[in-house]
């Protein structure tokens, strides 16, 4: 069938290359009801920029084969970056995801963000020099922060676990270094989008929970990822649940979700009331992980009852946002089944049963590669979109003037 498009720009020719498949100009002709004279200078200029290149000849029925064109992956580089509260990520992809270089650090983000990103671009510049490739290809950075931030600016907004991060310009910062488009986010948003795209491809609806120090969600829904009005929509970690009215929580409020079910609320929990393991106090996420793998019953016991409460709060987000997965990730995911079994028990009792006929409840299946995989998507996205292709070829129009 054949789609007729006005004013068909080479930017909006290129989305059409975004799917990977290679395609004779002819198919282009064909699925954009263009001259074939305009989609050969449409493509010239989106070959000048190396985005997309000849690939090997189609499948002819006879005569001459029709030559092919393609995304051409390796046009441009792209840096990924997860920052957790403990723990940095980075890594180098090409235009289609494809991980070209990783590194990992254990870093407070604590520590500041001058520390933090300072060691996060002398690292890109590392992993650019390990691939033998140049800062000039590198044209997004997609990061992502353990806290809220204003996705407009790439500003974190009150962050309570990152001191002298909040209202910091970090694009500014990182743009002093390295010259190349900054995109920073929430760090459980892009930990959605990396499981969508690495496990749920074809699920419009979805949310992604983020079970580790603190306790986070990412929203995806008709097939967008729902940032809110500022930048805090899936906060559900700061819900307050019943049982937990007269419990304090490091947000000023009482009885949020995190401050009983969160790893170190679960370690503080079990070293008041003595538990052991391999000869000393439970008193770490860590330990609790490592208990409840162990089976240790009092470790079981407290990672079952953390994905009670957390099926709570769940409960209500699938009446409000019909998901057909919950897809359940950070550290304490790593305990197993225990806090899975614990969520699915309310989360299934609780529901109109039409909500969690189809309602998929399971462990992530990106895990600890959600982050990177989603600062990447995030980037890529922004790299590759109509308007960001439109700039590069109305440089490439001027450079020839």
């Amino acid at each position: 069938m054949q789609m007729r498009f006005s004013g068909f720009s080479s930017a909006a020719l290129f989305q059409l290359f975004r799917d990977g498949q290679a395609r004779t100009k002819a198919e282009l002709v064909q699925i954009t009801g263009l001259s074939r004279s305009t989609i050969q200078f449409r493509i010239e200029s989106l070959i000048a920029l190396g985005l997309i290149a000849p690939v090997s000849d189609a499948v002819s029925t006879g005569g001459r084969p029709s030559a092919q064109i393609a995304l051409n992956p390796a046009a441009r580089i792209i840096a990924a970056v997860d920052f957790g509260a403990t723990m940095a990520s980075l890594a180098l992809t090409d235009l289609s995801g494809n991980i070209l270089s990783r590194a990992s650090v254990e870093m407070a983000i604590a520590d500041g963000p001058e520390v933090c990103l300072g060691w996060m671009v002398k690292r890109i510049r590392s992993e650019i020099a390990s691939v033998r490739r140049k800062e000039a290809d590198l044209i997004a950075i997609g990061i992502g922060l353990p806290g809220p931030v204003e996705f407009a600016t790439g500003r974190p907004s009150n962050p309570p676990i990152m001191p002298g991060w909040d209202n910091f310009d970090v694009p500014g910062f990182v743009n002093q270094h390295l010259k190349a488009t900054v995109l920073v986010d929430n760090d459980v948003n892009i930990m959605a989008l990396g499981e969508k795209k690495a496990a749920w491809p074809d699920v419009e609806n979805m949310i992604f929970l983020k079970a580790s120090t603190g306790i986070g969600s990412g929203i995806v829904s008709s097939d967008v990822l729902q940032r809110g009005a500022e930048g805090i929509a899936g906060d559900i970690g700061h819900v307050q649940i019943a049982r937990g009215r007269d419990v304090p929580c490091r947000c000023g409020n009482h009885g949020c979700l995190e401050a009983l079910a969160a790893g170190p609320a679960l370690a503080q929990q079990l070293a008041a009331a003595g538990a052991m393991f391999n000869g000393k106090l439970i008193d770490s996420l860590g330990d609790v992980v490592a208990a409840t793998r162990a089976g240790d019953l009092a470790a079981i016991q407290a990672v079952r009852q953390a994905g009670r409460d957390i099926g709570e709060v769940l409960t209500t987000c699938v009446s409000v946002l019909n998901p057909s997965v919950i897809a359940i990730g950070g550290s304490l995911a790593l305990a197993g089944e225990h806090l899975l079994a614990g969520v699915r028990e309310v989360v299934y009792s609780r529901s109109m049963p039409l909500a969690t006929e189809n309602l998929t409840i399971a462990q992530s299946r990106a895990g600890n590669d959600a982050g990177i995989i989603g600062a990447s998507v995030m980037a890529i996205d922004f790299a590759l979109s109509m308007e960001s292709i439109d700039a590069m070829v109305a440089g490439l129009d001027s450079a020839d003037d």
